[in-house]
């Protein structure tokens, strides 16, 4: 009898969860999808192309034989990420840091927020930017659970890992307005002293504006049993642009007013950042990713998007190409200017004549005419950072499926485009050139790119 009601029970439990499919094979109905074009971005439908050098290799590098590939559907911004753009980033950084700090001291000396500070309104002391989860009386069961197995212990690394910042409130920016000697002591611990700042202006120190994120290798991943160990611990990075690139890059050269202002000033907000880092832009793409995500999760019914990312090579040149086969650049070439005689991209056209171009440096990043796939400067102002590791024979053992070489070890990463310091041969689509991935110039910037959900978007499958 007890063994007919354990089965009765759980013939009613099969026939509850299929309620209305009639006991048919009908499979579980989510939520309904659309495709979602981000932001200044443009979607690249995926297909095949002739990656590498199709008219003759005249530098002799021999890095880029002709190869046959396919790659998917992605969306690509349509410039190269701003100084404006990157800022948001830098200022996001910038603001967590802070209140991270206050929220740190805050508990140190045991102040809590006031009434009103939890909705925006500060009681006049520190303890308005404690951590948001200083009252566990108020959490629902789950924040509760979280914040006593998880929170309040942190991580052997950091204490105050995963804790809740109370961004309702606002930060003070006036000295005159600061609520205590506690919130000084954390803000006056983010400025250079005023021995060392510029023009005896009050000076952010750059030092520590610093990012971390969980970093995955899936080529390592897969090779591994369990998900044990899956995220790498990576150190956090310093996200700051190194403006003095504009010094170093060129000896005996005075390149003063663009290390002053380039990245900060608004002349230059729409202008591609430069002295970015691999490294860095790997961040940017990983903070733009949760920064987005982070929107998504408070909209009802909505999916996560997929992660930022940097193009692979493959994905960069076939972009460039704007579906013009075997094009020597964007426009498709062979020449790089137009019938009226006017230079279609932002280079270095004659030996040492930078300005015949129509631009000394670098230009605004909607400038000349986009390709076919409504890209701006893929040749020109300045080169890009993609995801791929530069091997010179690379095109001889890639796969010919969304080729890449995602090598960790191989710290020379693959830059394509050329640039405004760069003679015409670093503007062609097929042309490889290489950086460090630690390195900074004053001359690369990046663009990135987000996997297209789906396989519709195929551009050159018959019609």
């Amino acid at each position: 009898m007890k063994k007919f009601l354990v089965l009765s029970a759980a013939l009613a439990l099969l026939a509850s969860c299929g309620k209305g499919d009639k006991g048919e094979l009908v499979g579980v109905k989510g939520k309904k999808w659309h495709s979602e074009k981000p932001y200044g971005m443009t979607l690249i439908p995926g297909g095949a192309f002739i990656m590498g050098k199709s008219d003759d290799d005249l530098a002799n590098i021999q890095d880029a034989p002709t190869k046959t590939v396919t790659v998917r559907s992605f969306y690509m911004d349509e410039t190269e990420i701003t100084n404006s753009e990157y800022r948001q980033f830098v200022e996001w950084v910038k603001d967590s840091t802070i209140r991270t700090r206050l929220a740190i001291l805050a508990e140190e000396v045991g102040q809590k927020p006031a009434d009103g500070a939890r909705s925006g309104k500060g009681g006049g002391s520190i303890g308005d930017y404690g951590f948001a989860d200083t009252d566990p009386e108020k959490m629902t069961a789950y924040d509760k659970y979280m914040y006593e197995n998880y929170y309040s212990v942190g991580t052997d690394k950091d204490p105050y890992a995963n804790r809740k910042l109370n961004k309702k409130i606002k930060l003070i920016t006036e000295t005159s307005k600061y609520p205590d000697e506690h919130y000084v002591e954390v803000m006056d611990s983010m400025y250079l002293p005023e021995s060392e700042s510029f023009n005896g202006l009050k000076t952010i120190d750059v030092s520590k504006l610093k990012f971390k994120y969980n970093q995955v290798d899936l080529n390592k991943a897969v090779k591994k049993k369990g998900r044990k160990n899956f995220y790498e611990d990576a150190p956090p990075i310093e996200i700051y642009p190194d403006t003095t690139v504009w010094i170093k890059d060129f000896a005996y050269s005075y390149n003063e007013p663009m290390h002053n202002d380039y990245f900060w000033h608004q002349a230059y907000g729409e202008y591609p950042v430069v002295g970015v880092s691999w490294k860095q832009a790997k961040a940017f793409c990983a903070w733009r990713t949760m920064y987005k995500n982070s929107y998504v999760k408070k909209q009802k019914g909505r999916d996560q998007v997929n992660s930022f990312r940097l193009p692979t090579e493959a994905e960069w040149e076939y972009a460039a190409r704007g579906g013009i086969e075997s094009g020597t650049y964007p426009w498709g070439g062979p020449y790089a200017k137009n019938d009226r005689g006017c230079f279609l991209a932002n280079f270095k056209p004659n030996r040492g004549d930078y300005a015949a171009d129509g631009a000394l440096y670098t230009v605004e990043a909607r400038s000349y005419e986009p390709n076919d796939f409504n890209l701006y400067n893929m040749a020109g102002n300045v080169s890009e950072w993609t995801e791929s590791s530069y091997d010179p024979g690379a095109y001889e053992f890639v796969s010919t499926m969304n080729p890449n070489v995602p090598d960790a070890k191989n710290q020379r990463k693959v830059v394509r485009g050329g640039s405004w310091k760069d003679v015409a041969f670093f503007l062609q689509v097929s042309t490889r050139d290489f950086e460090y991935a630690d390195s900074a110039r004053s001359y690369i910037g990046f663009r990135t790119v987000q996997d297209y959900m789906g396989t519709d978007a195929t551009g050159t499958r018959p019609k």
